[in-house]
């Protein structure tokens, strides 16, 4: 079965990576980055010598993001984000294909344990079922 797990965050976790704190995201020195770094290295390594990694990315700063909606003339509305009341966005995420939930949830909670500078936020690590092709929807 294939998964999508996903990492959260915030532009001010982005801006504390790069060296600007706040009262919510501590900065990261060089060493916390690294540190994130080599152990985001080590788990896809694993991943994909195990077979279970289809695809893993993370994701530019949420102040690139671009919302598109439809307007009500049908034409599209585009607006730039986040919006000041958007506290977290997807940050980063993985496809994994695994024998089973139980497994997904393993490598969950070893993603969960990245190290990061004391005092910054405990974002839960998401798993959602990647529904097939043909699946009920309703199920």
């Amino acid at each position: 079965m294939k998964y999508l797990v996903m990492v959260q965050g915030s532009q001010a976790d982005y801006d504390a990576m790069r060296g600007n704190g706040s009262e919510h995201s501590p900065v990261w020195s060089e060493k916390d980055l690294q540190a994130m770094f080599a152990f985001m290295q080590a788990v896809n390594d694993d991943l994909a010598e195990s077979g279970e990694l289809v695809d893993a990315q993370g994701l530019a700063e949420p102040v690139q993001t671009r919302f598109v909606r439809a307007g009500d003339d049908g034409r599209p509305v585009i607006s730039d984000g986040p919006y000041s009341e958007t506290k977290e966005l997807l940050a980063g995420y993985w496809v994994l294909d695994c024998e089973s939930l139980e497994r997904v949830t393993e490598i969950a909670a070893r993603v969960a344990q990245c190290p990061v500078p004391a005092g910054s936020p405990d974002y839960p690590v998401v798993i959602r079922q990647i529904q097939e092709s043909g699946g009920d929807l309703c199920t």
